[in-house]
């Protein structure tokens, strides 16, 4: 390895120890995302593909190197730039975990993977997730965000009068986590995780998107929006829906984002938007 690329890794190595030192002696010592302008961990659900992954961000300024680590201060992932991206540097980090499958169930193809919610869980600490940068001028940034268990129910688009109805989506907050629910009153006995139906959450996040293949610049007119946790309804725009083709087939997605920012989303297929001649697979 170069040692230009070395030296600013044995740095934040020197650095991340002294730190880790100081706060086993000192208690909140660093306010969360204090150097990063915003910084996250959260698990994300699918209720109904029944499929679960681990997200972060770390969004700082002018950034060569970044990294996170878990409660254990062990860790879990690290970049370097180089060459043009060095001279440009970096600022917002945004990565999801591959989403397996969370029951045997849901398996079509052989090598579909399942991790149960369980499993998931188990792979997973509670607890305050650090994030470490190297900056332009050998600046040190430290941010630390809380994952927690809490996760709130999959939004309900099947009650009476919920769904999408040509121009509305409306729908109500649910009780369980979907597809993923298979243990889930083991684990709530356990006190592993929280019932869901009484999970905060802080907002809905409301996605109406054309259904198509990858590639096609159809899906690439999606409108999305948060609402607050008392809105219920979204009335999606006339020209937005205007400026689809006709026959087009749309999926609606509703999440549920929680306090502790931890998501769990709801879909529905196969809704024909501006319908001639019907839409089909085709």
């Amino acid at each position: 390895m170069n040692p230009q690329n070395i030296l600013p890794i044995r740095l934040l190595a020197l650095a991340t120890a002294a730190f880790f030192g100081a706060a086993m002696t000192t208690a909140n010592a660093t306010e969360p995302c204090d150097d990063f302008g915003e910084c996250k961990t959260l698990i994300e659900i699918n209720s109904t593909d029944g499929d679960i992954g681990f997200h972060f961000l770390m969004d700082g300024d002018d950034l060569l190197y970044g990294a996170l680590y878990n409660p254990k201060h062990r860790k879990i992932f690290s970049y370097l730039v180089r060459r043009e991206l060095k001279e440009q540097t970096l600022t917002e980090t945004f990565a999801e975990s591959a989403e397996p499958l969370c029951d045997l169930s849901l398996v079509e193809e052989e090598d579909d993977e399942v991790v149960t919610l369980e499993e998931f869980l188990g792979r997973w600490s509670e607890g305050t997730y650090h994030f470490f940068g190297i900056s332009e001028g050998w600046e040190f940034s430290h941010g630390e965000t809380e994952l927690m268990f809490d996760l709130p129910a999959a939004p309900d688009l099947e009650c009476v009068g919920c769904g999408f109805d040509g121009s509305v989506i409306s729908w109500e907050g649910g009780d369980d986590l979907g597809e993923c629910s298979e243990g889930l009153q083991d684990l709530i006995d356990d006190e592993v995780l929280p019932d869901p139906e009484g999970v905060a959450v802080a907002a809905w996040e409301v996605v109406f998107e054309p259904d198509v293949d990858d590639g096609d610049p159809l899906g690439a007119l999606v409108f999305s929006i948060r609402v607050p946790v008392g809105q219920l309804s979204v009335t999606v725009p006339p020209d937005y829906l205007a400026s689809l083709p006709n026959d087009t087939l749309a999926k609606v997605e509703v999440g549920a984002i929680g306090v502790e920012d931890n998501a769990t989303f709801t879909e529905i297929f196969d809704i024909c938007v501006k319908e001639v001649d019907g839409c089909g697979d085709d």
